[in-house]
């Protein structure tokens, strides 16, 4: 079974077979996928790594809008197809990873004759939609103390985390200076141990309670 087996099931064996002959790309870590300004020229299926998608403000301020891992979509992929827009945010493979780029004009064709791989496209997209309600939930009413307790539970390996400070404040929406601050305090009450690109979890237990603190 190939990789449209598992990740557009019911699909008719015609299209799955045009989609099989596509070549599968690898993206080395740090490869840049699209950018503001530029235009959508396939819809991309992540069999494997991670792409995380941002938005960057005038003021240089970033926000990690959503990552894409296998079986989720790109929200702004799918609304540049579909509506013929711009990205207004840029995408990075942040670990190797494995696509299959779907040309548009394929695209458009199982859109309009696939009810499988429309069916596909448009409940990806709706969870997705609903994961950018939650982040702007997140951003507009939750604490920033908790966005970033929270942040650091998410991404903490080996009881660490190996993100810089603005790479933290990408993540919750937020500014360096803040996460910075924000790190230095909980560091006074033992929460945490920091050090250049690295954070330590000390009390994880403290971070689930403030975490959950709005």
């Amino acid at each position: 079974m190939g990789w449209t087996g598992s990740a557009l099931p019911g699909l008719d064996g015609t299209d799955a077979a045009r989609l099989e002959a596509l070549p599968v790309l690898v993206l080395p870590r740090g490869a840049r996928v699209f950018a503001p300004g530029e235009r959508a020229q396939g819809f991309a299926v992540v069999l494997s790594g991670r792409i995380e998608v941002s938005l960057t403000g005038p003021s240089g301020r970033e926000i990690l809008l959503y990552a894409v891992e296998p079986g989720q979509s790109c929200i702004q992929t799918t609304l540049g197809l579909l509506g013929d827009e711009p990205y207004s945010g840029e995408a990075e493979a942040v670990a190797e990873t494995r696509v299959v780029m779907i040309p548009a004009a394929l695209f458009h064709g199982l859109m309009a004759r696939s009810d499988a791989f429309r069916g596909f496209v448009f409940r990806a997209m709706a969870v997705r939609m609903n994961d950018m309600t939650q982040l702007l939930e997140r951003v507009a009413f939750t604490r920033v103390e908790a966005r970033l307790a929270q942040a650091l539970l998410d991404t903490a390996q080996g009881g660490a985390v190996e993100a810089t400070h603005a790479e933290l404040a990408a993540r919750i929406g937020s500014a360096r200076e803040v996460v910075s601050r924000r790190l230095e305090a909980l560091a006074k009450r033992g929460l945490v141990a920091t050090d250049r690109g690295r954070v330590v979890l000390r009390d994880r237990a403290a971070l689930v309670r403030l975490a959950q603190v709005v």
